[in-house]
């Protein structure tokens, strides 16, 4: 199964790769094109349909793939691609049309229950560090994988703010994910993860700065899903262990920066859907990085939450306060030390 999940990994890479200037001459056909923003980086109109490229990587790849993959679970993929498809089809619409808040999260939360109709829910929590705690999430199984699928989908949309930040981001989380299915032993989701990261890295040398084409919401929002997908697979088989708490801490950039946002949206008295320039990226662009050092700073943040969920999976528990310790440091440094220098200013 190994060279199955590496042969994933090769194609997607390769696929998505090689029909990005596809997707660029699609996103220019159809006029879907980002213009200059007050909040924005770039300066210049943009094509915006690069998840095309990174959507038919990791579909293509499924479908020669699967048939090789053991004791697959048909009823979870096929749930899992057809909510997939409905989040693909939502976005590429999107960013040609800029579709209402309201309509895109109705056709999330479809796409979310077609999951769950699957089998595939957070039915049980463990606390971390203690055996046989077990406590199952019935009858709130649906209605909580709902809102984490719908949450993540949206968290990995809103770190979309600059030159390769979501794909590099997706990558990180997608081989911290392959590693613990692959612990758990979830073939379905092991798969998906080794397919995902392959499809973002054949996408990254197209968005990485100074980029040529940018993924839109037919990839942010395509990337998030899956990833909230295949962090529940991930888990489904590894109860003594792990915990809905170690998928927020692999995913932790976009749900800690998301969950900021919100609240800092609803501290200033400002509507919670309304973009601004508070993000994580925003502020160390501000603090003088440029796009490049920015980028390569949350990759770190993204990979040392990823270890920290990867060791509170096996107990690790001073390799855990050590990897806190150092994102509390940079977090002082980015974001605390930023807000004190620009007060006294």
């Amino acid at each position: 199964m190994h060279i199955i999940y590496i042969l994933s990994f090769i194609m997607a890479f390769l696929i998505s790769f090689f029909t990005t200037p596809l997707a660029k001459k699609i996103a220019f056909k159809v006029g879907a094109i980002d213009q200059p923003k007050d909040r924005g980086v770039h300066t210049e109109p943009m094509p915006r349909m690069g998840g095309i490229a990174i959507v038919l990587g990791f579909m293509l790849t499924l479908l020669l793939a699967t048939p090789f993959v053991p004791l697959l679970n048909w009823r979870q993929f096929t749930g899992v691609t057809a909510g997939a498809t409905i989040i693909f089809l939502l976005g590429f619409f999107d960013d040609m049309r800029n579709l209402s808040a309201k309509f895109k999260l109705i056709f999330q939360i479809i796409a979310a229950l077609l999951v769950t109709t699957s089998g595939v829910k957070i039915q049980f929590v463990t606390w971390p560090f203690l055996e046989n705690s077990l406590i199952s999430l019935q009858p709130f199984a649906t209605p909580l994988t709902v809102i984490w699928i719908v949450g993540v989908t949206n968290a990995v949309n809103l770190i979309d703010g600059l030159d390769g930040l979501a794909a590099g981001v997706s990558s990180i989380a997608s081989i911290c994910l392959m590693a613990l299915s692959i612990h758990s032993g979830h073939p379905l989701a092991v798969l998906l993860t080794a397919t995902l990261a392959g499809s973002c890295l054949g996408f990254l040398p197209y968005n990485f700065n100074p980029a040529t084409i940018f993924m839109g919401d037919t990839g942010s929002t395509f990337l998030g899903f899956i990833l909230a997908v295949t962090s529940i697979l991930g888990l489904l088989k590894s109860y003594t262990f792990a915990t809905i708490f170690i998928a927020i801490l692999i995913l932790g950039l976009p749900i800690f920066d998301t969950a900021f946002a919100i609240l800092r949206r609803y501290i200033n008295g400002k509507p919670i859907m309304e973009a601004d320039r508070g993000h994580l990226h925003h502020r160390l662009m501000d603090k003088g990085y440029s796009q490049k050092q920015a980028v390569v700073t949350l990759y770190g943040i993204s990979g040392g939450f990823g270890l920290m969920g990867i060791a509170l999976s096996t107990h690790d528990v001073r390799f855990v306060f050590g990897i806190f310790i150092i994102m509390a440091l940079l977090f002082y440094m980015n974001v605390i030390r930023y807000n004190h220098n620009s007060t006294n200013k």
